[in-house]
């Protein structure tokens, strides 16, 4: 094989290799723009939602679930054409994604994370997804949290300052798989969290949803 030829073939194996590698989804709504990265430590969710965003799956979705000060849900594929006021939250795509659980990544305020059922061994559901909002909490409520709701287990010393700092929601830590963060856009969480909702904490006005792969070119 010519140098040349095989120089570019290499380069595009390596290309491919890493395509999925350090990706970024652009989430437009009503409220503003998101960028959202994708962690690379959880591969599965990683290739699964980047794989949902190439077909447009999530386009015209609705941010269905709403609480303030805790998190916006949304991807039930039952949203797309769903009534006012209809009930959401049970549509799917017929799969789960196992549970991809990693101690350095947590629930601080901006993370995207895999919604699931009660399933015992935790996996997540094949497309509905959250971004937390949160909220800032003090000492004395984490170390209340660690006795309570977290059966003791601790929180790591950095984990607590972004708690304190930064806000988000460390009951759910090991629990719901984290797999990416905003990186641009957290106001829109703030804005979306804050729309009047009814009793099953469906926002009153449709927020819809459109989400993009950012462009990603070879020498990126």
């Amino acid at each position: 094989m010519p140098r040349a030829l095989l120089l570019s073939f290499l380069l595009f194996a390596a290309f491919a290799a890493s395509a999925q590698r350090n990706r970024k989804v652009i989430v437009s709504t009503d409220h503003g723009t998101m960028v959202i990265r994708l962690y690379d430590q959880t591969p599965l969710h990683r290739d699964n939602f980047i794989r949902l965003v190439k077909k447009r799956f999530y386009d015209s979705l609705l941010f269905h679930r709403v609480i303030g000060n805790f998190m916006i849900q949304g991807g039930d594929p039952d949203s797309r054409r769903a009534k006012a006021g209809a009930q959401l939250g049970n549509g799917g795509v017929g799969y789960t994604v196992p549970a991809e659980f990693q101690l350095d990544l947590f629930h601080k305020k901006g993370v995207l994370a895999a919604a699931r059922d009660n399933n015992p061994a935790k996996a997540s559901d094949g497309c509905q997804f959250y971004i937390v909002q949160g909220k800032k909490f003090t000492d004395g409520q984490l170390d209340t949290l660690e006795q309570t709701r977290l059966g003791g287990r601790k929180i790591p010393v950095d984990q607590r300052e972004v708690y304190k700092q930064i806000g988000g929601t460390p009951h759910l830590d090991q629990q719901y798989t984290v797999f990416g963060e905003v990186v641009k856009g957290l106001s829109v969480i703030d804005s979306i969290a804050a729309v009047k909702t009814d009793a099953n904490n469906r926002p009153l006005q449709d927020v819809r949803m459109r989400l993009r792969l950012k462009k990603k070119f070879l020498f990126f």
